[in-house]
């Protein structure tokens, strides 16, 4: 029956598989078993607060519908920041958020950034908007899709013009527009 769905994928996931190789996944179902414990033990509120936090930051990073390697590591290291959370744990959010901003998107990402607002302080969601920002260029250059989502999320977090603005020159150079007008003037 699995045939007619899957092809002939059903037979190779029906072979057992090698010894090392359910060392390792046992090995790794461990890893991730102990991370989603960590999740776990955290008070709701926090782990609510991270994760609303966590899918902005991939919301950020999939402005134009694509998250790079060096945004996905962007997201990792502003969830580590400040005594956040561990890398493996890290990791796992940054993993999950992406999943997420990559198959549900739309309503979700005013709800979810909606949710982060209400549940951090006026701080947080600065750090979280300029944490947006960091991630948008970790490529180097943040283009006019990512202003655009940026400029949402600044809104949908109810940060002040003055505030959003003061971020934003933060990045000034690295914003696309910017760049071009710099490499058709000379001045590079």
């Amino acid at each position: 029956m699995f045939r007619r769905f899957f092809g002939s994928a059903v037979s190779q996931i029906a072979e057992p598989p090698s010894h090392d190789a359910r060392s390792v996944a046992a090995g790794e179902t461990a890893t991730v078993r102990r991370i989603v414990a960590r999740l776990d033990a955290m008070p709701p509120e926090r782990a609510r607060l991270i994760a609303s936090a966590a899918y902005t930051l991939a919301r950020a990073a999939h402005a134009d519908l694509d998250i790079s390697d060096e945004e996905t590591a962007a997201i990792e290291q502003e969830l580590q920041r400040d005594e956040g959370l561990d890398e493996p744990t890290a990791v796992l959010v940054t993993q999950m958020a992406k999943l997420q901003a990559n198959t549900v998107g739309g309503t979700e990402d005013y709800v979810v950034t909606r949710e982060f607002k209400v549940l951090a302080s006026e701080q947080q969601r600065l750090d979280v908007l300029r944490a947006c920002y960091a991630i948008s260029a970790a490529s180097g250059s943040i283009s006019a899709e990512e202003t655009a989502v940026l400029n949402q999320i600044a809104g949908e977090l109810d940060i002040d013009a003055a505030a959003a603005n003061r971020i934003r020159a933060e990045y000034h150079d690295r914003l696309s527009a910017v760049q071009q007008i710099r490499r058709v003037t000379g001045n590079d």
